[in-house]
């Protein structure tokens, strides 16, 4: 995922001024049982899920963008954003029935080989 923000925040430093972040992006989903097939939710649905969640967010100055006014856009904070909408999709379905036994996902997003952040929590189903 590819975005550009600034930050506010003396705590920011050069940060504070418009530039750009790439991120690899990990996504970890927990079931307590797998399904017959032996899985936890089809890897190919999950995948096109977290795509169109992506989507929504790369290539894009957050700045613009009305969601995120008044908002710190950090990497933890996009990880939060990429878990909520990624639980929306699941709710609706896009993932697939099995999906409904998901009790928590945890999203990490990579800034470097040495420099990540994330967000876990639980799904309310």
């Amino acid at each position: 995922m590819m975005i550009a923000h600034s930050l506010r925040g003396s705590v920011f430093g050069p940060a504070q001024q418009l530039h750009g972040a790439t991120y690899v992006v990990d996504v970890e989903l927990r079931k307590p049982d797998l399904d017959p097939d032996g899985i936890i939710v089809d890897i190919g649905r999950a995948t096109d899920a977290l795509h169109a969640v992506l989507a929504g967010l790369s290539y894009r100055n957050l700045d613009e963008d009305p969601a995120f006014q008044g908002r710190n856009t950090t990497t933890e904070f996009l990880a939060r954003v990429v878990f909520d909408r990624l639980c929306e999709a699941m709710k609706r379905g896009d993932l697939g029935a099995a999906a409904r036994g998901i009790e928590s996902v945890r999203v990490t997003l990579h800034e470097s080989h040495v420099a990540s952040g994330g967000f876990e929590g639980r799904i309310a189903w």
